[in-house]
């Protein structure tokens, strides 16, 4: 497995080395041993979801003020474009954002962070997206910042198509107004 930092240094991208032939292919999809060696620290993840979405649904960005979860990200269909906020006010990348392709076809996996704002927009077809947290799901903790906010200025590679937006996506907080980790 290979890690590579993102331009947020605490969000790592995972590509998993791939053995292929004309039967099909294998890789390693976690290892416990490499990932917290990458990440310096112990993890462990309590939750798994799997979320199914079609064409130009995008979900985020979502986190938990308290219960903060860290997340391992994968698409086992399609793709999307996914995307970390920091929100961390001690950090030196503080409000930044940093996003990745990921796909079935590329198997690239990414960390986020407990403190961390997360949220994708699906560009294929449709997408099964797989998640693993570091916490459970706490309903009453669960914030949620505006995908479109002007002082994150999110590329979304939208194509010129308006995102379809849950209820609760489309009333997101801005970024200026949002809880956010110390």
């Amino acid at each position: 497995m290979k890690f590579t930092s993102l331009s947020i240094p605490d969000v790592l991208l995972l590509e998993p080395r791939v053995f292929s032939d004309d039967r099909g292919y294998f890789f390693e999809s976690f290892n416990l041993r490499e990932f917290e060696s990458a990440v310096g620290k112990k993890i462990s993840f309590v939750q798994s979801n799997h979320s199914f979405s079609v064409q130009h649904v995008l979900r985020g960005l979502h986190y938990q003020i308290k219960q903060a979860q860290g997340k391992l990200v994968r698409v086992v269909r399609g793709e999307v474009f996914d995307v970390a906020v920091d929100l961390r006010r001690s950090s030196a990348t503080f409000g930044q954002w940093a996003g990745e392709m990921l796909s079935a076809e590329n198997k690239k996996q990414l960390w986020i962070p407990p403190g961390f704002a997360h949220g994708f927009v699906v560009l294929s077809g449709c997408a099964d997206f797989l998640y693993n947290t570091t916490d459970y799901w706490a309903p009453e903790h669960e914030r949620c910042i505006v995908w479109n906010d002007a002082t994150l200025a999110i590329d979304w590679p939208l194509r010129g198509n308006l995102p379809l937006l849950s209820e609760k996506d489309a009333r997101g907080t801005a970024f200026e107004n949002a809880e956010i980790y110390d």
